[in-house]
């Protein structure tokens, strides 16, 4: 599949995740940040808090900072219930990344990267 065909999949699945969180009760999300310009991906590269090969600058790629009855989630295990729901629509969820869990990332997976 090419990247712009995987890209309105991807759309399309965030959509499907933004609708799950809107029937769960108590909770909610915002939309974080996608698209990384590769300005950017250099910046958190040298904070040590992103990847040269994100899937942020390819447009496959979400963070979603999320609220629990109104209180803000920091901990990955509380974004389990997204993650399980993304991973069965076809998506990657940061909460399984082994050396950084990352919870609010939500990706689809292109060229072997996740």
């Amino acid at each position: 599949m090419r990247l712009s065909q995987k890209q309105q999949k991807f759309a399309e699945m965030v959509g499907l995740l933004l609708h799950r969180v809107s029937i769960m009760p108590g909770y909610s999300v915002a939309l974080g940040e996608a698209f990384r310009p590769p300005e950017m991906v250099a910046i958190y590269v040298e904070r040590g808090t992103g990847s040269r090969t994100s899937l942020h600058g390819d447009k496959l790629a979400i963070d979603l900072p999320l609220w629990i009855d109104g209180v803000y989630q920091e901990e990955t295990e509380a974004y389990r219930p997204l993650g399980e729901f993304w991973e069965s629509i076809g998506g990657s969820w940061g909460g399984r990344f082994r050396s950084r869990p990352d919870g609010n990332h939500f990706s689809l997976e292109h060229e072997g990267r996740r």
